[in-house]
């Protein structure tokens, strides 16, 4: 699978659509990601923090695990930009 790179924007974007898509998190939202200077290859990302809203925690977690994952497959962040 070939991995597609997306600047800060685009992917925070991804990020916080995939997050409210997911059970229980619809209120929630990821204000920005943090990129992995030292990560050569693979996810060079994590979402840091995440605003609950209305969610709870619980679900919150296994969201943000989920997305990470999911998107973690098929994107990583342009550095550079």
């Amino acid at each position: 699978m070939t991995k597609t790179g997306k600047n800060l924007a685009e992917l925070t974007r991804l990020a916080d659509e995939a997050l409210r898509s997911q059970p229980g998190c619809e209120t929630a939202s990821v204000p920005g990601l943090y990129g992995l200077p030292d990560v050569r290859e693979g996810r060079n990302w994590e979402i840091p923090n995440v605003v609950l809203g209305d969610s709870l925690i619980s679900d919150v977690d296994r969201a943000v695990i989920t997305v990470h994952h999911q998107l973690g497959r098929k994107y990583y962040l342009l550095m550079d930009q």
